[in-house]
């Protein structure tokens, strides 16, 4: 990616949102009411569908968690929704249950001590992100989105809000189960100041650039489903945002992320 860029689109006015939340009346909108409502009615029948369609798999992963170790089958924590509001994250559980960080300040890392042997693979195969199906239907969750982030999670010493001024603004829309961040590469953790302003480029531009097609576009990404770009997009690059982002550049690697 290009730094120069990144910083440009992160530090500009961009689609003039506002990371104040004291006053929503006075924060600009990114979807209608209409889009709002298609998008929730859309989340809500995939997400039960999807909920059902996974349940044998869910409750096979549910048994080996129970043989691999000791500690309860989901692991839950605080992360920020909508508005900067807390909600309770739901994940299968990956790590001892006396190492678990509930706070989200240490994010995992490849060859994590903490991580079991099923949750390496779970990890590995993002499965240990299956119940976050119950968020989306519960609302607090869209299928697509930028990912949630807990509230104590840091990079370079410091809390993500404070790290970037513009971090702020990717709470106006719901967090999502996958995102356009995520379909491009930038899985995994954020160590460096450079990787957050890469992943926050992309939360900025879905939110400038939403519409159905493009969270079907993702969706069938995440899925693995191979074709072109919607509107003649080229994977790699960031639209409006004038990005660049290397292959080297990339972070995609699950067994890192919190």
């Amino acid at each position: 990616m290009s730094k120069d860029l990144a910083t440009e689109r992160l530090s500009s006015g961009g689609s003039g949102l506002s990371g104040d939340f004291s006053d929503k009346r006075d924060f600009h909108q990114p979807l209608s009411s209409s889009e709002e409502s298609l998008k929730r009615a859309v989340d809500l029948v995939l997400g039960c569908l999807l909920l059902l369609f996974v349940l044998p798999l869910m409750l096979l992963v549910a048994v080996l968690i129970k043989l691999d170790s000791p500690g309860p089958v989901f692991f839950r924590q605080d992360r920020v929704g909508r508005w900067g509001e807390t909600f309770t994250i739901l994940k299968f559980r990956t790590l001892f249950d006396d190492m678990c960080d509930e706070a989200g300040r240490h994010q995992a890392t490849i060859h994590d001590p903490r991580v079991t042997r099923v949750g390496r693979w779970l990890r590995r195969t993002s499965i240990d992100e299956l119940p976050q199906l119950v968020n989306v239907v519960h609302g607090d969750m869209s299928l697509v989105g930028p990912r949630p982030h807990a509230p104590a999670t840091e990079v370079e010493g410091r809390p993500f809000a404070e790290a970037l001024p513009q971090y702020e603004k990717r709470h106006c829309v719901k967090p999502g189960l996958t995102g356009w961040a995520q379909v491009h590469g930038w899985r995994g953790p954020t160590p460096t100041l450079k990787s957050l302003e890469n992943r926050l480029a992309y939360d900025l531009e879905y939110i400038e650039i939403w519409s159905m097609p493009l969270d079907a576009y993702i969706l069938l990404r995440t899925l693995g489903v191979p074709f072109s770009s919607p509107a003649g997009r080229v994977d790699g690059s960031a639209g409006k945002a004038g990005l660049n982002v290397s292959s080297d550049d990339r972070q995609d690697n699950r067994e890192q992320e919190p």
